[in-house]
């Protein structure tokens, strides 16, 4: 039976793409099907697999995969780096999707670094650094056509120090003097792209500050692995590293390179061994930023991790949200607290969760660094919660611990699902490990 492969047009910030195929087109692995719109923010969008055209709606383009596929793919056309980086649809691999091309299409006048985020951030994700340890080389050769086309004086790897072989795999793989290799602590949210220039170069930049404004461009490991195969190979961005995890009858975690963007959910578990009979959530993306998916949605340029949690545990009948601008945010724990059968009593966020300007998604005024929570609690408590739903961070979980069991309140975590899915450790009173 041929296989389905829905491409979304949304799939990175921006104006979705807009389609150049009709139903009935033939088209081959690699081959644009949808381009950014003239003048907006935005990206192309490329078949993963040779086949027909089975559908053009406004929000996704199905091919309808031919029996046979290879890994040959239709190459890139253009000439310069960025310019391939921008027909290659490259967006950031690791985060919200912002479009490369803008993010290198501004070259620094003098100094200037970029860095090289390959902190796996996530608990449970592995991807990035089993393709470091495999070939770290690539990563090196694409942080340097990053450096070029930025006109950076400077590049740098952001690694946790947990990951050993993989720092000493990037070690060896640099050449030059201007790339230096900066080692992070084990704790989240490492990877948050103003938590990397801090730990990088020093400043705590203020919530609605770019890395620009401290002479910086952050980039993710993987993104700047495909930067490398676009300039080298002349590839589209057509396939997508993953983890795939959790209530799986195979290994609990399970790293699959180069999946063809608009597999679905239901085919990575299968390629993980097939899902267990009992799951709680299937969520896309790690545990802490994960978003709920089904069985039906594909994989998009932005997936990192498909997990299968745990069954939600029945909660109290009133649970205090205490939110955290790093973790799950408020709609998310409100689902959350919905699936364990609790009424939300209040919602609080943590001290650092600031608007960078109103109505705007909440960021951490210095991520991971927590000045304490005992008023938040204390708020919850008195608003009738029995229970605490949080989504902070490593530090912030630790002072929120510090208090909450004193006040007789069990606490729940946006990532216990999935944690306990792939019998990992909870995030509540953490040890940072150190470098």
């Amino acid at each position: 039976m041929q296989k389905e492969y829905h491409m979304l047009l949304s799939q990175s910030i921006g104006a979705p793409s807009e389609p150049i195929v009709a139903e009935g087109d033939t088209v081959k692995r690699g081959q644009m099907i949808a381009k950014c719109p003239e003048g907006k923010l935005g990206a192309n969008l490329h078949a993963s697999v040779s086949g027909e055209i089975s559908a053009v709606t406004d929000t996704y383009i199905a091919v309808t995969a031919d029996q046979v596929q290879t890994a040959d793919f239709a190459p890139l056309r253009s000439e310069t780096p960025l310019d391939l980086i921008k027909e290659a649809g490259i967006v950031g691999l690791g985060g919200a999707g912002f479009p490369t091309f803008e993010k290198l299409g501004k070259p620094f006048k003098e100094g200037g670094i970029v860095i090289a985020n390959a902190a796996e951030c996530e608990p449970i994700l592995e991807h990035n650094i089993k393709a470091i340890e495999q070939n770290a080389e690539q990563l090196i050769r694409g942080l340097k056509i990053a450096m070029e086309v930025a006109h950076a004086e400077k590049g740098a790897v952001a690694i946790k120090g947990i990951h050993p072989k993989a720092v000493e795999k990037v070690k060896s793989a640099i050449d030059v003097d201007n790339i230096s290799v900066t080692v992070l602590d084990n704790m989240y949210p490492m990877g948050e792209e103003r938590a990397i220039v801090r730990e990088v170069l020093g400043p705590v930049l203020e919530i609605d500050k770019l890395p620009m404004a401290a002479g910086a461009i952050v980039i993710n490991a993987e993104t700047l692995c495909r930067i490398q195969e676009a300039v080298d190979l002349k590839k589209p961005l057509i396939d997508k590293d993953m983890t795939v995890a959790g209530k799986i009858t195979g290994d609990l975690i399970q790293v699959f390179r180069n999946v063809p963007i608009g597999t679905t959910v239901a085919e990575m578990f299968e390629k993980a061994g097939g899902i267990g009979p009992e799951y709680g959530e299937l969520i896309m993306g790690g545990p802490y930023t994960g978003l709920r998916t089904t069985l039906g949605s594909p994989v998009v340029k932005t997936t990192g991790g498909i997990l299968a949690a745990e069954e939600f545990w029945r909660g109290p009948e009133k649970i205090g949200l205490l939110v955290c601008a790093c973790g799950a945010d408020k709609e998310r724990l409100e689902q959350i607290a919905e699936s364990m059968g609790c009424e939300v009593a209040g919602v609080e966020y943590c001290k650092q969760a600031k608007e960078p300007k109103p109505g705007a998604p909440r960021k951490c005024e210095n991520p991971g660094k927590c000045p304490g929570q005992v008023e938040k609690v204390l708020a919850l408590k008195k608003a009738g919660a029995q229970a605490l739903l949080i989504s902070n961070c490593t530090d912030c979980t630790n002072t929120v611990m510090s208090c909450a069991p004193q006040l007789k309140l069990p606490v729940y975590h946006c990532t216990d699902g999935a944690l306990r899915a792939v019998n990992m450790k909870l995030i509540r009173r953490m040890k940072t490990e150190s470098k």
